[in-house]
């Protein structure tokens, strides 16, 4: 019995000595490896929360972007000045301007026509099948018949009397008649505001080279230190954002754009503010290529332009034309000017198979200054028309 009760207290014993040692290990632990949580110290320190609350509710706010009439907000998507300064410039692969393309170069196809067919009617003394076949390559050149008749009927009566019989001489008083349709003291400089931002609205059909020749523009303002903000308002086309971003991108402009398919107006309203409130310079207004046949979205384009000027002034209304598209391109610009009050022409695709009489035909019956031309498909292809050359280059 006694040695029984001996084993028991050495067991007792041993049970006591690991209990004992268990809990000096498990305060050990506790006080060197890891801190008590009420203990914890702040794993941000206050200023740098302050930071990051300042930094999530401007990003908050660039989300947002301004407000417009009805409520809601609109999401600005912009490209970085900052960003597009450091990435290389397009212009700096385009070659010196003593190697670029004349303009004469460049009008070589429409020059090629007039050139054979007036070679094949102006030869030696002039008679009426002469003064026939001339009216007939004007035409062809898409002058058009009611600006081509008086001006047949003048060079007729003034090689006789200057008593002319030599093709070359033909030429030269052909060159000063259809030079004299043009009014070289108009004024084609663009337009800008005089105080705040200026805001151009772009229009035309589909496949005029609409935005090509915003980001052209663009990228023309930014070369001489113009801020610039692009306006997706062509809601309609399908990537008509995306391609609008991409020459925002090669320009260094601001892009504001809403959703597919949303209101031009509002798009065109946001764009305005935000520009306004930044300081841009120059707004360039995207806007959807319509016919100029179709009056609900001819009476939609007059609709962008009334939003815009409860903001302020439109100091340019362009309106882009084909040169190819010939005689059409007129009644294109007839429409346009009734609905959208336009200021200005831009002619593009002059370097391809365009005969170049329509420029002509614009300024003599609508009015409207030719302001600037495409000549080709780089960034650098947008010149301003000078009448002058321009006849030259498509008569020499």
């Amino acid at each position: 019995m006694t040695d029984l009760l001996v084993i028991l207290g050495l067991v007792l014993a041993v049970v006591a000595v690991v209990l004992v040692g268990a809990a000096v290990a498990r305060r050990s632990r506790r006080t060197t490896a890891f801190p008590r949580i009420d203990e914890e110290p702040p794993l941000v320190s206050p200023e740098a929360k302050e930071a990051a609350e300042a930094a999530e509710a401007d990003a908050a706010d660039r989300f947002r972007g301004p407000s417009r009439p009805g409520g809601g907000h609109v999401r600005l998507v912009e490209q970085s000045p900052e960003v597009v300064v450091e990435a290389p410039r397009p212009r700096a692969t385009t070659p010196p301007a003593e190697t670029r393309p004349t303009l004469k170069d460049r009008l070589a196809k429409s020059r090629k026509f007039l050139s054979d067919k007036l070679f094949d009617a102006l030869r030696g003394t002039p008679t009426d099948e002469t003064w026939e076949d001339l009216e007939a390559v004007l035409i062809q050149a898409d002058i058009g018949v009611e600006v081509v008749t008086p001006i047949v009927e003048r060079l007729r009566d003034r090689a006789r009397t200057e008593k002319v019989t030599v093709a070359g001489d033909l030429r030269k008083l052909l060159a000063a008649e259809l030079l004299d349709l043009f009014d070289r003291d108009r004024e084609r400089a663009l337009s800008f505001a005089d105080v705040g931002t200026s805001v151009w609205l772009v229009v035309g059909v589909n496949g005029t080279g609409k935005t090509t020749t915003i980001g052209k523009l663009a990228s023309d303002l930014k070369d001489h230190g113009r801020t610039v903000s692009l306006a997706a308002a062509d809601t309609f086309r399908a990537a008509a954002d995306e391609q609008l971003g991409v020459w925002a991108e090669r320009a260094g402009a601001q892009l504001i754009k809403h959703q597919p398919g949303a209101d031009p107006g509002a798009v065109a309203f946001d764009a305005v503010k935000n520009a306004r409130a930044k300081g841009i310079d120059v707004l360039i207004v995207d806007t959807a290529g319509r016919l100029h046949n179709k009056a609900p979205l001819m009476d939609e384009l007059a609709k962008v332009r009334r939003v815009i000027e409860k903001e302020g002034s439109v100091d340019e209304v362009l309106l882009v034309i084909d040169a190819t598209a010939g005689q059409n391109g007129l009644v294109q610009a007839r429409q346009f000017a009734e609905s959208a009050g336009v200021t200005g022409i831009v002619l593009t695709k002059l370097d391809g198979t365009a005969k170049g009489g329509i420029a002509i035909a614009i300024e003599e019956t609508l009015g409207l200054p030719i302001k600037l031309i495409g000549v080709g498909e780089g960034i650098e292809d947008l010149e301003p028309f000078v009448p002058d050359d321009f006849i030259a280059a498509l008569l020499s």
